[in-house]
């Protein structure tokens, strides 16, 4: 975890352009964890990347990760659930008439895949979750408290769970 936190304050020292509301050729990497998971325990991971096809519109894709163990008397669960998709999404700033360049207001929809494996003593309970095609929506914020880094806030039908919170790298 400290070498993480290394990581993200060197990344933001190197920072040297200035603030800018999204736009086309935008990069974007967003790294974060959900607060809130579908399943019965753990933290999600996420990773997303964004590129800016027009100053309205990004595209990429990214991934949740989610494992988890747990022991009761007389069982042991464990779970793994990965998701893998494409994302697009509506940068609203404009249409908001929002002009505080730090921020970035969007939307949008991912449709992906999940695989999901799950085990314990109990013959019967293997089926509960399924892997498969999943759909997804987000609503989400980003503020740039640098010139390239910034915290974000997604809500929404987001793979293992339903909000979403980290940082945003603009490169």
């Amino acid at each position: 975890m400290k070498r993480i936190l290394v990581i993200f304050g060197v990344l933001s020292l190197l920072s040297t352009t200035g603030f800018a509301q999204f736009k086309k050729g935008d990069n974007l990497l967003n790294i974060g964890f959900g607060l809130n998971s579908y399943y019965s325990g753990g933290i999600p991971f996420s990773a997303a990347y964004e590129y800016g096809v027009s100053n309205l519109v990004s595209v990429g894709g990214g991934l949740d990760y989610l494992s988890y163990h747990y022991g009761v008397p007389g069982n042991n669960y464990r779970f793994t659930a990965l998701y893998l998709g494409f994302k697009a999404s509506y940068h609203f700033n404009q249409a908001f008439n929002i002009n505080d360049k730090k921020w970035d207001i969007y939307g949008g929809g991912t449709l992906g895949y999940r695989s999901f494996t799950w085990g314990d003593n109990y013959v019967y309970s293997t089926g509960y979750y399924n892997s498969g095609l999943f759909l997804g929506i987000h609503a989400g914020a980003r503020y740039y408290f640098a010139p390239k880094t910034g915290g974000f806030l997604e809500v929404g039908a987001l793979g293992s769970s339903n909000i979403r919170l980290g940082v945003t790298f603009r490169f």
